[in-house]
């Protein structure tokens, strides 16, 4: 078993996370040496924890509104800033790179997310709650049997969506990026600024929510080291390859349920019908008028799904899927 350094205290700037009170932060050091942090936030009398997997471009505080809808229905959160986002360790000299070589980091990533879990004391890490980039992380746990009872999914990245124009230089391009020396460069049509920085409201493809939209500008705004540009050519071939990995394999024997909004332009929809329609115990809730985040939706999309969310939790509190 791979040992891990204790966590250190880490800051979390909870006037922007708008989490449920007593949340804190740590540091935690992966298995290759790559320095991570993490949130949790504990109410009390919670007796389980949902471990929650950002996407690409997030930060924890960014869920402290997710936490505190978790919170009010008797869960603990514990969530990470990803290698190369957040706070944690960026890999490149230019940090507005979104880049890795392989997804396997992220495991490394996850493994020492669960080490601190237990070596915090927080309550049975159960059930795994994913968006987006953190959905592909997610069924990979799965995939490698990691103790977890139930997975709910956000838009979960399950193939990665390219414009037509782009996508034969861009395949071109990644697939040769390790061999020519260019990983580190952005991919196709990508660029070193925050989406949810610069773009405006009307037509962005995350949410309907003004209010929310808003939020997720102030806390960009307010700590600029949060902020993240285009994947590296490197990331894209890593993300392609573990997509494709990845629909090779059958589904988990563990019970799921994915949320889908209908107006969804982030991640490809055909492959996540594909893999819903191969899950056991799997159930696929598509969301009329959602964008592409339904945890960070107007406060009726919201609820819903965090009761739907927990009320699957609550109905699978036995052992896990073996």
């Amino acid at each position: 078993m791979t040992r891990h350094a204790p966590p250190t205290d880490a800051p979390l700037y909870e006037g922007l996370a708008d989490g449920p009170p007593g949340g804190r932060a740590w540091w935690l050091k992966t298995s290759d040496g790559v320095r991570i942090r993490i949130a949790a936030w504990v109410p009390a009398g919670a007796t389980t924890t949902v471990v929650l997997l950002p996407g690409r471009t997030e930060f924890v505080e960014k869920y402290g509104r997710a936490a505190a809808d978790l919170a009010q229905r008797g869960y603990a959160t514990l969530t990470v800033d990803w290698r190369g986002q957040g706070l944690a360790d960026r890999a490149l000299a230019d940090p507005m790179t979104g880049h890795v070589l392989h997804f396997d980091e992220y495991q490394r990533d996850l493994d020492a997310v669960l080490a601190a879990a237990t070596t915090l004391g927080l309550p049975d890490p159960a059930h795994l709650l994913s968006h987006s980039m953190g959905g592909a992380i997610a069924l990979r746990a799965l995939m490698r049997g990691l103790p977890f009872r139930t997975a709910v999914f956000s838009a979960p990245m399950w193939g990665i969506r390219i414009a037509p124009a782009l996508r034969p230089v861009a395949l071109a391009l990644a697939g040769a990026s390790g061999a020519t020396g260019l990983a580190h460069h952005y991919a196709p049509g990508t660029f070193p600024v925050s989406y949810v920085a610069t773009a405006p409201f009307a037509g962005n493809v995350l949410t309907t929510d003004p209010e929310m939209f808003d939020w997720m500008k102030v806390q960009v705004a307010a700590v600029p080291a949060f902020g993240l540009g285009g994947p590296s050519l490197g990331w894209l071939h890593a993300a392609l390859t573990e997509c494709r990995r990845l629909a090779a394999r059958p589904s988990p024997r563990v019970p799921a349920l994915t949320f889908l909004g209908l107006t969804e332009r982030v991640v490809p929809i055909p492959p996540i019908h594909a893999r819903m329609r191969r899950w056991p115990g799997g159930r696929l809730i598509e969301v009329p008028g959602a964008e592409h985040e339904v945890i960070m939706e107007g406060p009726a999309m919201r609820a819903a799904f965090f009761d739907a969310a927990t009320a699957f939790f609550a109905a699978h509190p036995g052992e896990v899927a073996s």
